[in-house]
């Protein structure tokens, strides 16, 4: 078993680390910038370390500093939770070859999934069902062949960075007039932000929704799936509200999808918690990515499943064998999770400050991830999220009216934040029908 865990983030995310890990009796180290020394985390944890400024370049993003950091305190895994560096592979490659356990996949899955490509043609080889587009790189050399592909594909068609993602490197093109411009901005703008300038094509869905299916998988060969979440209400392809389980899957889709999908764990060798990404439009399933990580919205899977997903995450990659079977996975009610950021919830600009005042909603059904506190000060640094609200109900209707009440009972004052957004988005009417598309919130918001 782990002995004791370096946990290479910050915020809410470490801190449920940091709680798996002292249900599971492992010690942790909590790692942090000059501008997270209040963190909750980091007074809680068994030992921390400060590792760099307030620039995640120059602290959550450093590897060097980490690795020393779990050097010195004797730390024998990492966890990297999600984002900064939790799906970076020479991170990964980088923490084994220093002799640490690296909580997640390898990296040369993490280098296959993360490449949107190799990822594609590894999961047409598992029969996951994909997105119809190119078979490999675009080449913006043979214009000829890139406009016969958008016919062949059918209009409209989007161009995609192969190392995008979080909305960026991609484009919509309706036309083939405007096609080959379109591939040469994205390939611009790939080489500019991802360093990496290859490009493919593929079917653009105008009216899908965001189905994503959790999975859990050991190093023996044994993967079992979570059941799916919606996560379709999106503002420039950043997730808002998710919910478990999806509104209109039934049993006979998720059963057969997520045999698909738990197989294809095997075949690409995964180890650990991923989460296997689809657009859902007219009763079929397109595969887009897989995340190798921890997602955002696990809590919600959680609530309907009763798996802790992160102490499974540390069994596994303890080399565990994964003791739950897939006809334990049984789904309990609905739940969905409302992201809290530190936001305008009008202008959508970052409210960082110090939190004055603080009240976390409570009663039957309703969980909160968070790390702030009154007094706490929001750095201006990093990502503008302070917290998860979860609630669960027996139904979709009662998880919707708790949140309604749970919304109403939080109170963050001293900085601005999204619940006047998130409220709106549960007293809509078409949010309370379920089944919106992931256009919808932002048509609604008038962004479109």
């Amino acid at each position: 078993m782990l002995k004791k865990v370096l946990i290479a983030n910050r915020g809410e995310i470490a801190l449920r680390i940091l709680r798996a890990c002292r249900e599971l009796g492992i010690k942790t180290v909590a790692v942090h910038s000059t501008a997270d020394r209040d963190l909750k985390h980091v007074r809680l944890a068994d030992e921390s370390v400060c590792i760099g400024p307030a620039s995640s370049l120059e602290s959550y993003l450093n590897i060097p500093a980490i690795i020393s950091a779990a050097e010195v305190t004797g730390a024998n895994a990492i966890h990297p939770g999600y984002g900064f560096l939790s799906e970076n592979a020479d991170f990964a490659e980088r923490v084994e070859s220093s002799g640490f356990t690296f909580i997640g996949p390898t990296a040369k899955t993490i280098r296959l999934m993360g490449d949107k490509i190799s990822a594609i043609e590894a999961m047409k080889a598992a029969k996951v069902p994909c997105v119809p587009g190119s078979d490999g790189p675009l080449d913006v050399e043979d214009p000829e062949q890139c406009l016969k592909l958008g016919e062949d594909i059918g209009y409209p068609v989007i161009i995609k960075a192969t190392g995008g993602g979080g909305g960026r490197g991609m484009r919509v093109v309706d036309c083939g007039e405007d096609l080959i411009e379109a591939i040469r901005l994205t390939q611009t703008e790939a080489r500019t932000t991802f360093n990496n300038d290859v490009v493919y094509m593929e079917k653009y869905l105008q009216t899908p929704r965001h189905i994503e299916f959790q999975v859990l998988s050991d190093k023996h060969g044994n993967a079992i799936h979570l059941c799916e979440r919606d996560c379709s209400m999106q503002r420039r392809h950043q997730k808002v509200v998710e919910e478990a389980p999806a509104p209109g899957i039934t049993a006979e889709m998720r059963a057969r999808l997520g045999k698909i999908v738990s197989d294809a764990c095997v075949k690409i060798d995964y180890h650990g918690a991923g989460t296997f990404e689809f657009l859902y439009e007219n009763g079929e399933f397109y595969f887009i990515e897989m995340n190798t990580r921890l997602q955002v919205e696990h809590p919600v899977t959680e609530m309907i499943t009763g798996v802790d997903l992160v102490k499974q995450q540390l069994l596994i990659a303890s080399g565990k064998v994964l003791t739950i079977k897939q006809d334990d996975i049984k789904i309990n009610g609905h739940a969905i999770e409302c992201r809290i950021n530190a936001e305008d919830s009008e202008t959508f600009m970052p409210s960082p400050g110090k939190i004055t005042r603080y009240h976390a909603p409570g009663g039957l059904g309703v969980r909160v991830d968070a790390h702030i506190y009154a007094d706490y000060v929001v750095p201006p640094y990093y990502d503008s999220m302070i917290g998860k609200l979860i609630v669960h109900g027996v139904d979709r209707q009662t998880a919707i009216y708790r949140m309604r009440g749970a919304l109403t009972e939080m109170l963050i004052e001293g900085i601005k934040t999204n619940i006047p957004l998130q409220q709106r988005i549960l007293d809509d009417d078409n949010f309370y029908a379920g089944g919106a598309d992931i256009h919808y919130l932002e048509k609604k918001l008038g962004l479109q």
